[in-house]
């Protein structure tokens, strides 16, 4: 089709969100389906209503993504158009500029962005443009998992167990092999801009040079990384995956994010490397327990946005109302030795290091340094859960702010009050030579594996061969493990004179 004959049809509008990938995209296939011509957008707001900023890692991984995007639809013969200002406004002066018959979307889950799309969509229709809407984001949608009394579930288990029961998503499609695209005129919107325009990455000073060393971004890199994993890598897992020191999880949360994969490409890759594998799959139980293990990683995705939907906003109130009570401590130095990795707990460290070099942290080690803040320290989890939004490359709306409410104890399904890791303990049981330990925290490389976990304990003939000093070289702990267990065992005690006021539901 050329473009003179382009512009005599009416367009489909595709907005990409946190889809940003070709295969497996049902708002793009349906427009292609619809034999129109299409244009694909994307829309940066500076100021979202209700919704927060991304942090500084997440717009580093948005540029790169966003950038490989375009490429791809530049090779098809088209583009990625960049459209800045106020999602409200911007999508329908754009459409209704274009004169475009109609625009379609997958859904988001949070209740401002609900609110967004249902304001443009209200819009839209108003001016005689057509709206559809897909799920392109989750293996289920929230409201389709109920209880029997039709009350939406507050515990893992149960949760996934109905979400799994005779139910199968969808199989992930291809990508198009072609695309007709709508020629946009120059100048069609005000809001029309460039990627550099947008002023994602970090300039001065530049401080991603270590998620460039770790990172390749975009829909070919996810796909990459998912075979790897699953040739590599899913073998082992259940029982490998704690262990920082290897490289044995699946490190294909950033691409979930961004959607440069979508969870069913994940979850029929995984079914099918394990059935390739020899392991026997039907419709009832999967087996296999490094698969299944993996599955409910998955599972806990769906379900943190289950949570997004169905209760109120989840980095803001805790899940358990009590917890509205507990005594929270304000203690910047404290906080800025977590952040800094200067705790003088090297597991911390060493996550928290890790952290800051490549925008990602090993899970296992995720919830201990997570633990450490709320529990170790008393700092409320909201702080803890900002600082990973603005510095984890697969910070998102839901599973961020679920996992550390889960980790606090204020969440759904949480974690016990009374469990709280014993940060040298960790380190001894999934770290035992301390390889990851020497990777992240080089202050303590040469001190014997018996004695790396808790450097304040080693004796003066080890930390002399070493040539470090605890206290000169490497901090000695911001608290003992003891008194501050203690402290956060007294404080949430007193919680239980508060009654539970139940989970706050939209």
């Amino acid at each position: 089709m050329s473009p003179s004959s382009q512009r005599s049809c009416a367009p489909v509008v595709v907005w990409f969100r946190d889809d940003q990938r070709l295969t497996d995209h049902p708002a793009l296939e349906h427009a292609v389906a619809t034999g129109l011509p299409v244009v694909c957008v994307y829309v940066h707001d500076p100021q979202p209503r209700g919704t927060r900023l991304p942090g500084a890692a997440v717009r580093w991984w948005l540029h790169e993504s966003l950038r490989e995007l375009d490429a791809v639809l530049t090779a098809m013969g088209g583009e990625l158009v960049l459209l800045r200002g106020s999602e409200r406004e911007v999508i329908e002066a754009f459409a209704t500029n274009i004169g475009a018959a109609a625009v379609c979307w997958n859904r988001r889950y949070s209740p401002a962005q609900r609110e967004t799309d249902a304001a443009i969509k209200s819009a839209l229709k108003a001016r005689g443009i057509a709206v559809s809407t897909f799920n392109g984001h989750l293996l289920r949608e929230p409201w389709t998992v109920m209880t029997r009394e039709e009350q939406p579930f507050q515990v893992f288990g149960a949760y996934w167990r109905a979400a799994r029961r005779e139910y199968a998503p969808a199989p992930p499609r291809p990508a198009p092999e072609r695309i007709d695209f709508f020629a946009v005129p120059q100048g069609a919107a005000s809001s029309m801009t460039d990627l550099p325009s947008l002023a994602l990455q970090p300039r001065a000073p530049d401080w991603a040079g270590g998620l460039r060393e770790t990172w390749q971004c975009g829909e070919a890199a996810g796909l990459r990384q998912l075979q790897a994993f699953l040739a590599d890598t899913l073998a082992g897992y259940a029982d490998k995956r704690d262990i920082p020191a290897l490289r044995a999880t699946s490190r294909l949360s950033p691409y979930l994010r961004f959607g440069n994969l979508s969870v069913r490409q994940v979850w029929y890759a995984a079914l099918s490397a394990a059935s390739a594998g020899g392991g026997k799959l039907d419709a009832g139980a999967i087996a296999g327990a490094d698969l299944d293990k993996f599955l409910d990683e998955i599972g806990w995705r769906e379900f943190s946005y289950y949570l997004l939907y169905h209760f109120a906003a989840l980095h803001q109130v805790n899940f358990r109302r009590q917890f509205d009570a507990m005594p929270w401590r304000d203690d910047p130095q404290a906080l800025g030795a977590w952040q800094r990795g200067h705790t003088g707990y090297p597991l911390v460290d060493a996550g928290m290091r890790e952290l800051w070099h490549t925008g990602w942290m090993h899970n296992r080690v995720r919830m201990v340094a997570a633990s450490f803040l709320v529990k170790h320290l008393l700092i409320d989890w909201r702080v803890g859960e900002a600082w990973f939004w603005d510095t984890l490359v697969d910070a998102d709306e839901a599973s961020n702010p679920a996992s550390w409410q889960w980790v606090a104890g204020s969440g759904a399904d949480a974690a016990p009050y009374f469990r709280i890791f014993n940060p040298v303990l960790q380190s001894q049981k999934f770290d035992p030579r301390g390889d990851y330990l020497r990777r992240w925290v080089p202050e303590i490389a040469r001190l014997p594996d018996a004695s790396i976990h808790a450097p304040w304990l080693a004796q003066p003939a080890q930390l002399a061969a070493a040539s470090m000093q605890p206290g000169r070289d490497y901090p000695l702990p911001v608290v003992s493990h003891r008194d501050a267990r203690a402290r956060a065992l007294a404080a949430m005690e007193g919680l239980r004179g508060h009654a539970s006021l139940g989970p706050s539901i939209e």
